[in-house]
C-alpha cells in the first residue's frame, strides 16, 4: 500500500469519525500518513478525536449527515482549512432509533423509524457523496478516493438487524455503483465495504446482554469462529482509499468472516 509524500497531501474526511468503526478508520489513515477531518453529529466527540490521532494537522467537525445544509458546511469548512478533499469515508449510521435487543418485526416497524433510519444511512450517504462528487468534479485531484458502508444485512437481509436498517445499506451499494460510474472519468473510484458482526458499541446494543464476543448468538454461521474486529474494517478501508487502489471502482470488499461468500 502506498503511503508517504502523496498521502501526506491527501485530506481524508470521515463522517462517524469519532467512535465505532470511524474512529478506528480515522486513526489507521492518520498513521498511514493522511490528514483526516473527523466529522461526526457531536463536535466535541469529534474535536477530542481529532486532537488523539498521530501526526499533525488533523481537525474535528460537527456534522448531520441528513441534513442538507449540514453536509455542505462541513466540506467548506474543512476545505477552506486544509483544502480540498481527497478522500471520503461514509461510516455514519444508525442502527435504530432505539437500539433494543433483536430485530423489529416488519408488521412493528413504525414509518418514523423507517424515515429516521434511511435518512441517516441512506440520504446521509447520498447527501455526503453527491457534495464530494460536485466538488471534486469542478476541481479534479489525483487519487480520489470514496468509501461507502453498507453490510451484510444490505446483502442478504437483517439477521440482527430489521427491514429499515437493512433497506437503507441495500440503497447504499446500489448508490455506490452509480456513483463509480459516474465519477470514473474524474478519477474518482467509489466503492462499498460490507462488514458482518463487528465488534463495536452499535452491535452490542442489538444483541442481548451477555452474547456479544465469543457470545455472539450468529457465532455458528460464522466459517472463522468469530466477530470482527474494529481495526479490521479500518485496514479494508485503508487499502480501498489507497493509491494502489487505484484500478478498484463499484467493488463491494466484504468483512465478514465467510458468512457471505461468492
Amino acid at each position: 500500500m502506498s503511503t508517504g509524500q502523496d498521502d501526506a497531501r491527501r485530506v481524508a474526511l470521515v463522517t462517524g469519525g469519532a467512535s465505532g468503526l470511524g474512529r478506528a478508520t480515522a486513526e489507521r489513515f492518520a498513521a498511514d500518513g493522511l490528514t483526516v477531518v473527523v466529522a461526526d453529529l457531536r463536535a466535541s466527540a469529534a474535536l477530542e478525536a481529532a486532537a488523539a490521532l498521530p501526526g499533525p494537522g488533523h481537525m474535528g467537525l460537527a456534522i448531520d449527515v441528513a441534513d442538507e445544509a449540514s453536509v455542505q458546511s462541513a466540506f467548506t469548512v474543512a476545505e477552506e482549512a486544509l483544502g480540498p478533499v481527497a478522500v471520503l469515508v461514509c461510516f455514519a449510521g444508525l442502527l435504530s432509533t432505539s437500539v433494543t435487543p433483536g430485530r423489529i418485526p416488519l408488521p412493528e416497524l413504525t414509518l418514523d423509524e423507517w424515515e429516521r433510519v434511511n435518512a441517516v444511512n441512506s440520504r446521509g450517504t447520498f447527501l455526503c457523496l453527491r457534495e464530494m462528487a460536485r466538488r471534486r468534479m469542478r476541481q479534479p485531484l489525483p487519487h480520489g478516493r470514496i468509501v461507502t458502508v453498507s453490510s451484510l444485512a444490505g446483502q442478504q437481509g437483517g439477521l440482527q438487524s430489521g427491514a429499515a436498517y437493512s433497506a437503507s445499506k441495500g440503497a447504499v451499494l446500489a448508490l455506490t455503483k452509480v456513483c463509480a460510474r459516474e465519477l470514473a472519468p474524474y478519477g474518482v473510484t467509489v466503492n462499498a465495504i460490507a462488514p458482518g458482526p463487528i465488534d463495536t458499541p452499535m452491535m452490542r446494543a442489538s444483541v442481548p446482554e451477555g452474547r456479544t464476543g465469543a457470545h455472539y448468538p450468529g457465532l455458528a454461521n460464522i466459517p472463522l469462529g468469530r466477530v470482527g474486529l474494529p481495526h479490521e474494517i479500518a485496514a479494508a478501508a485503508a487499502y480501498l482509499v489507497s493509491i494502489d487502489a487505484a484500478y478498484v471502482t463499484g467493488a463491494t470488499l466484504d468483512v465478514n468472516g465467510g458468512m457471505r461468500m461468492q
